[in-house]
């Protein structure tokens, strides 16, 4: 059983009540669970949640939501503590992050099947930079990756760094590579994940993905050219609107 978890939290920083905000007509967790529902390859997909709200936003599109302690630490736990509700152990559980409305199903289809096609532990999507502001930007992760395309470091810093070499200079010499925070895990992973304690290098970069990888886990990447415009502001919401509108 392949199982799809969208964590989706009420109380954000900097966009409260991010999942219901209205993207052209749709919530946002509606935009992302329709794309994961799209998705053939997943036989069930669940909404996470820690609000009434949420909830009943759920109901309302149809989607099945499993309520789960406010107190938990990331969407990752959330997304456990969804998995463990379910009478059956899946197979492969994707934990698919609810701030990102462009989702394509593909892309969930593409996750499963390096996954399935290799030895890896979790696979995770990557699009290739083409900007030196997104290159240099703290907020866009990026991955050093083998030419294989096994990670080998996430950092919120331009890497790999390249000696004598002007920055502007870097993406014309070599790909660099986006993360993209979607996770397909092997169940025993995600397991392995959430029993971990946090490690210093997760804590300095704020990347929970460091944690498993650090553990010796196998991440590999998935290459995708899919749009993706992560929703952490307001403003976020009016690029994705703008994209909305003229697509």
């Amino acid at each position: 059983m392949i199982v799809g978890v969208i964590p989706a939290r009420f109380a954000a920083t900097r966009l409260p009540g991010k999942p219901l905000v209205d993207l052209e007509g749709q919530t946002m967790i509606e935009r992302v669970w329709r794309a994961a529902a799209s998705c053939e390859q997943l036989d069930r997909v669940l909404i996470a949640t820690d609000d009434d709200r949420i909830a009943a936003e759920a109901a309302r599109i149809g989607a099945e939501a499993v309520m789960t302690d406010p107190e938990l630490p990331s969407g990752t736990d959330r997304c456990y503590a969804a998995v463990l509700s379910l009478r059956s152990r899946p197979d492969i559980v994707i934990n698919i992050q609810g701030d990102e409305p462009l989702l394509q199903p593909q892309v969930l289809t593409d996750l499963i099947r390096g996954l399935e096609a290799t030895t890896a532990d979790v696979t995770t999507p990557v699009s290739r930079i083409v900007s030196a502001h997104d290159l240099t930007d703290p907020n866009i992760v990026k991955v050093a990756a083998s030419a294989e395309g096994r990670a080998l470091y996430f950092s919120r810093s331009p890497i790999p760094h390249m000696r004598g070499a002007s920055i502007d200079s870097w993406l014309e010499r070599g790909p660099y590579w986006k993360h993209i925070g979607i996770y397909a895990y092997r169940t025993a992973a995600l397991e392995r994940h959430v029993s971990l304690p946090p490690t210093t290098l997760e804590q300095w970069e704020s990347l929970e993905q460091l944690r498993l990888l650090s553990d010796g886990a196998r991440f590999q990447c998935v290459e995708t050219s899919a749009p993706f415009i992560s929703v952490d502001t307001p403003e976020d919401a009016d690029r994705v609107r703008v994209f909305l509108r003229q697509r």
